[in-house]
C-alpha cells in the first residue's frame, strides 16, 4: 500500500540548501564581525582602553605647566600674599601679646628660682627690693632676682592643681569634674585679680610701671603659699594647715607691698576730680594695702576645702 509510504515522506526532515552566489541576499551576517566596524560604516570606532593615541603624546604634561612662565609668576604671586598674611596675624597677635615681652618673663635660671622661692618664703630677711634697668630697659630675671617672672606662677600652678587632685583622692573625693572646677576656680579668680587692679590703676588714674604680665607675675606668686599650706595641712592636720596659712599669708603680703612699692608710681597731673598731686601717694598706698589684704582671703578660699 502506498499510505505508509507516504507517511515516511511526510516526516522526513530536507537539508536547507545553501544559497547560490548568484542569489540576492536579503540579510548580511553580522555574527562573526569585529565589534564596533561593519560593512556598511554606520559606527564609530570603539575607545581606545590601550593607552592615548599617537597625536596627544606632543600635548603638554604637569612638567610643562610648571615650565610656563605664567605657572611660576601665579606661584610667585601666592607666596607673597601667604607671608603678607602671616605678617599681619603676627602683628595681630602681638597688638595683645607681644612674644619679647612674654620671652622677657620666662627669662630664668635655676638660681634664680631658688632665690626667687627663698624671697617668697622669708621675704624678711631681704634688703634690697629696687628693680635694676640698663638703659631704660629692666633687666632679665636671671640677672635680677626683684624682676617678676612667669615661670614661677606657671609651675605653681601646675604644682597646686596636681597636689588638689592628689589631697581629694587620699579622702577619696576624687573626680575629674570636681578636679577640673578646682583649676577653672583658681584660673577665674588670677583673672578677677588682674581686671580689678588694672580697673582701679585707670579709675583712680595712677601712673604706674606696672604692666598685665607683671599683676599676673605678682598674683601667681600665691600659688608658692598655697603649695605649702596645702602640704602642711595633709601631713600634720588642721593645726599645721592653719600654722602654714599663717605664715605663708604674712609673707606674701609683705612681698606684695615691698614689690609694687617700687612699681606704683604716684601721678604729677591732677584728675579731673580737682585731687591734687598730693593725694596721689595715698591711693598708692590703699591701692598696695588692698592687694595685699587680698591674697590670704583668695589663698584660704582655694585650699580650705582640699585639707580635713
Amino acid at each position: 500500500m502506498d499510505l505508509p509510504h507516504q507517511g515516511f515522506r511526510a516526516t522526513k526532515q530536507r537539508a536547507r540548501a545553501a544559497p547560490s552566489a548568484g542569489d540576492a541576499v536579503l540579510f548580511d551576517d553580522t555574527s562573526s564581525a569585529a565589534p564596533g566596524m561593519n560593512s556598511q560604516g554606520f559606527y564609530t570606532p570603539a575607545y581606545n582602553m590601550a593607552g592615548p593615541s599617537n597625536d596627544l603624546q606632543g600635548a603638554p604634561g604637569v612638567n610643562n605647566l610648571f615650565a610656563d612662565p605664567m605657572a611660576s609668576a601665579a606661584m610667585m604671586y601666592g607666596s607673597s600674599l601667604a607671608n603678607q598674611g602671616k605678617d599681619i596675624v603676627n602683628k595681630e597677635i602681638n597688638r595683645f601679646m607681644s612674644v619679647n615681652k612674654l620671652k622677657y618673663f620666662f627669662a630664668v635660671d635655676t638660681r634664680y628660682v631658688l632665690k626667687k622661692l627663698m624671697i617668697l618664703m622669708f621675704p624678711y630677711t631681704h634688703q634690697d627690693w629696687e628693680v635694676r634697668y640698663h638703659r631704660d630697659t629692666p633687666l632679665t630675671p636671671r640677672q635680677d632676682v626683684n624682676a617678676p617672672d612667669l615661670y614661677i606662677p606657671t609651675m605653681a600652678f601646675i604644682t597646686y592643681i596636681l597636689l588638689a587632685g592628689m589631697a581629694l583622692g587620699i579622702q577619696k573625693r576624687f573626680s575629674p569634674e570636681v578636679l577640673g572646677l578646682c583649676a577653672s576656680t583658681a584660673l577665674v579668680w588670677i583673672i578677677i585679680e588682674v581686671l580689678v587692679m588694672l580697673l582701679s590703676l585707670y579709675l583712680l588714674t595712677v601712673h604706674s610701671d606696672l604692666s598685665t604680665f607683671d599683676l599676673i607675675a605678682y598674683s601667681g606668686y600665691k600659688y608658692v603659699g598655697m603649695i605649702f599650706t596645702v602640704m602642711c595641712g595633709l601631713m600634720f592636720g588642721s593645726d599645721g594647715y592653719y600654722v602654714a596659712l599663717a605664715w605663708s599669708s604674712c609673707a606674701l603680703m609683705f612681698f606684695i607691698v615691698r614689690s609694687l612699692k617700687m612699681k606704683i608710681l604716684p601721678s604729677i597731673s591732677s584728675d579731673s576730680m580737682g585731687m591734687g598731686s598730693n593725694s596721689k601717694p595715698q591711693l598708692r598706698l590703699y591701692i598696695t594695702v588692698a592687694t595685699a589684704v587680698f591674697q590670704p582671703i583668695i589663698i584660704y578660699w582655694l585650699t580650705s576645702h582640699l585639707v580635713r
